[in-house]
């Protein structure tokens, strides 16, 4: 694991989309193994964006990283998005896939296993384009900030997404807890958090790079959400497959919450 905490300065300068996407985002590795980290992420997410109440007009994707698998299943379920990452390059990799230019990474394998979890594989060029034509906006953010997409200040939304992003953007459990009341502004009263959470992981790699994680238990990932004015509505843990060089992570956590009407 890496001796010190791998802060946003270090992203910005050290972490390559490409490098990640090809690491990370594909449903199999070089060597042929399923990809089980996307694969269960994919499944969970399609299954939290199945309950009821979680749609509305506007999802704001706090973290967005270079990725969209995050949105593929909530994109039926919301008319606008917003994609927010703390990286220029991130923002650069993502806006690449939404304009649709050559050399943007291909998530078609991807989004044709989600339309196959929604009973018709088909549909994926359909369900590229409606997800390309909703996403609104790629703006800058940083969780740290009480504002996180200051100077710009956004409309609540009725629900935000965050995958594998605040653990790894905190340096310890009260940056990860200030970081949960700060996206809390960016949820109207009532609406939805829909959060995917790696546990017990203290690193990442790929791409002779090391990053830190937060290394959380779930008590505390509910305890911060509870904190920053949310109920949990639901929250599962899955083991996650030992035997992965790249991280030590040990489980995976899909938590939906809702944002309390009035902060007490």
């Amino acid at each position: 694991a890496p001796a010190a905490f791998t802060d946003a300065e270090f992203y910005q300068r050290s972490f390559d989309p490409q490098e990640y996407l090809r690491e990370f985002c594909s449903l199999s590795n070089a060597q042929g193994q399923p990809n089980t980290l996307l694969t269960q992420s994919l499944r969970n997410l399609f299954n939290m964006f199945s309950l009821d109440g979680l749609s509305g007009h506007t999802l704001i994707d706090v973290g967005c990283g270079p990725t969209i698998y995050q949105l593929l299943s909530a994109c039926e379920r919301f008319q606008e998005i917003i994609s927010l990452d703390y990286t220029d390059r991130n923002r650069q990799e993502l806006e690449k896939w939404l304009k649709n230019e050559p050399g943007a990474f291909d998530w078609s394998p991807v989004v044709k296993y989600v339309c196959e979890l929604e009973g018709d594989r088909e549909k994926w060029a359909e369900k590229e384009e409606k997800l390309r034509k909703k996403v609104k906006q790629v703006l800058k953010c940083d969780v740290t900030k009480a504002n996180p997409t200051a100077p710009v200040s956004l409309p609540p939304a009725d629900c935000i997404v965050s995958t594998l992003c605040l653990e790894a953007a905190c340096k310890d459990l009260a940056t990860f807890r200030s970081a949960l009341r700060n996206i809390s502004t960016l949820v109207k009263p009532g609406g939805h958090l829909v959060m995917v959470t790696v546990l017990q992981e203290t690193f990442y790699a790929f791409n002779k790079q090391v990053f830190s994680c937060l290394c959380l238990e779930r008590s505390m990932v509910e305890e911060a959400v509870e904190g920053a004015g949310f109920d949990v509505k639901l929250s599962e843990v899955q083991p996650y497959v030992p035997g992965d060089a790249r991280t030590d992570c040990k489980a995976v956590l899909s938590l939906v919450a809702r944002r309390r009407a009035s902060t007490t």
